[in-house]
């Protein structure tokens, strides 16, 4: 899957889930932007990915900054001379229902979860145009495609959200040749997940309901993100892909 000097911005890209999606894109020879709120982990994360010879720049960022997006953009393309890919990744869930939840907290969920990925598409589709395309893609989840019973409602909303924004832009840009799609990973098994279900009961529970019968991985989702940014995907454009082990076919 050819991302070879690509330049690939990955946002949240420090965390347990970007910083896998970070290595795989660095190792396949792609340029990788690390934005990230710590910027201490993407400052590291970068330092460590250079010093054995990838390309790696660390950056930190509040990705629902509008001032940040602006900044950060102009500096890839002085930088990089150009920006081929955005991963929009960076997301956060406040794990209340509807009736625990604040407006406040709501309205939270809504600037980090949407507004973030708005503010992505808004300042690279110019540089794709002018540079004659490039590939914007959401990940999401599968409360993107479907209600979930254990899942707060406000992040259901802001994935079902991005999933109608993916299609939208896909349909509106395809004619720039940028290309926007998204991923629907099942619950990953990261270090937060495991201390959520540190109960094997309500583990294995959640594991009953994937029909392959085990949680998706970190590298799951990145072998999808790695395809989706490549010229081996060149054709797919409004994809919303379940990385889910079948959940969603019920």
């Amino acid at each position: 899957m050819n991302v070879k000097d690509k330049v690939i911005v990955v946002t949240g890209g420090a965390g347990a889930i970007g910083t896998t999606q970070t290595k795989l894109l660095a190792e396949n020879g792609a340029e990788v932007w690390v934005l990230d709120l710590a910027a201490d982990r993407a400052e590291a994360l970068a330092k460590e990915l250079t010093n054995v010879g990838c390309r790696v720049h660390g950056v930190g960022m509040d990705v629902a900054s509008e001032e940040a997006w602006k900044a950060v953009t102009e500096r890839i393309v002085e930088q990089s001379g150009r920006l081929d890919v955005i991963v929009n990744n960076a997301g956060i869930n406040i794990r209340k229902t509807i009736e625990e939840m604040t407006k406040d907290e709501w309205m939270q969920m809504m600037e980090v979860n949407t507004a973030s990925v708005f503010l992505a598409t808004k300042y690279a589709i110019p540089i794709m145009r002018r540079q004659g395309g490039g590939v914007i893609l959401n990940t999401n989840s599968i409360c993107g495609l479907i209600g979930h019973m254990n899942t707060p409602e406000a992040y259901t909303a802001t994935k079902g959200a991005v999933t109608l924004l993916t299609k939208s832009v896909a349909a509106r840009y395809a004619k720039d040749n940028i290309r926007c799609n998204s991923i629907h990973p099942a619950t990953i098994d990261t270090p937060f997940v495991a201390a959520l279900m540190a109960d094997p009961v309500k583990k294995q529970a959640r594991i009953d309901e994937i029909p392959l019968g085990r949680l998706t991985t970190p590298e799951d989702v990145a072998n999808a993100v790695l395809y989706l940014a490549s010229e081996e995907a060149s054709f797919l454009n409004g994809v919303n892909l379940p990385i889910d082990g079948g959940v969603t076919c019920y």
